[in-house]
């Protein structure tokens, strides 16, 4: 599900922001982009994530407002005045005279030049883990608002399904009767009445419309959509199950359009398709 979080955080000489955003995933998957100075607690950051989300591709970014002020380059004399004296020797015996500019090109040597690494001071670190859990909290109270969106639009659909199934029991009361006429007249057209066993008829004709009976179809359909509803309804995680439950629907649909044998009825088997795929693409985005 995607969600949105963002806190900042102030300490002495910089502003820290936290940021963290999350797209649909069938599991945890967290990337983070961290300041060098953080590198060191990236398993501590995850675990805090892994508190509070359960799902989902996360994406959290840590940034600094004023990152160069916490790398301080100074000079390393002792290298510089060895550089110098090496350099001011081969310049005496080659009779070339040194000038201010040999101090400029010794700068510009290898490890002329060093970095103090600022440590992580502990108050700071113990200010961000709580922006990054704040964070947390903010994106995980957007998902639940849009899941409150997500379920109203899902019972939408499965009452549509449910009106659709309705329409179709009141389309197939003359069904099986007209089946059952139409090969009367065939058979009397191609066979005769005199050639027909009757007691073999009846039994094939049993067994005929048998296949083409869609009440069980139609009492589990019922009973997947009741039951997604009830999934919705209950805390997460769900979403997975969301998935197994409409995979069963659109057995039952299928079963009825391939059975029904009737063009109003596949009419309706279409529409309720229809509404059976928006309900997969929303709950592709319920954890």
């Amino acid at each position: 599900m995607t969600g949105y979080g963002k806190s900042i955080a102030e300490v002495p000489g910089k502003k820290i922001t936290v940021e963290l955003k999350s797209l649909n995933s069938k599991s945890l998957d967290i990337n983070t982009r961290l300041p060098w100075l953080y590198k060191e607690k990236e398993s501590e950051v995850r675990s805090i994530i892994s508190q509070h989300l359960d799902r989902g591709k996360i994406d959290l970014t840590i940034s600094f407002d004023v990152l160069d002020s916490e790398i301080i380059p100074t000079i390393n004399r002792n290298i510089v005045k060895n550089y110098y004296n090496q350099l001011k020797e081969i310049a005496d015996e080659l009779g070339v005279s040194s000038d201010e500019q040999l101090l400029s090109a010794i700068i510009r040597l290898p490890d002329a030049l060093k970095t103090e690494k600022a440590e992580l001071p502990e108050d700071e670190w113990l200010l961000v883990k709580e922006k990054i859990a704040e964070s947390a909290r903010e994106l995980d109270q957007f998902r639940i608002e849009e899941g409150k969106s997500l379920e109203t639009e899902i019972i939408r659909s499965l009452n549509r399904i449910l009106d659709l199934l309705t329409d179709i029991e009141k389309s197939e009361s003359g069904r099986i009767p007209a089946i059952r006429e139409k090969l009367n007249k065939l058979l009397e057209e191609y066979v005769g009445n005199e050639n027909i066993d009757k007691n073999r008829y009846e039994q094939e004709l049993i067994y005929y419309l048998e296949k083409l009976d869609i009440n069980e179809e139609k009492v589990r359909l019922k009973k997947h959509c009741e039951y997604l509803k009830e999934k919705i309804a209950s805390p997460p995680p769900n979403g997975k199950i969301l998935g197994f439950i409409t995979q069963e629907i659109g057995r039952e649909i299928n079963t009825i359009g391939s059975k029904a044998n009737d063009a109003a009825i596949q009419k309706l088997v279409v529409m309720m398709k229809d509404e059976l795929e928006k309900i997969k693409e929303l709950s592709l985005n319920v954890l």
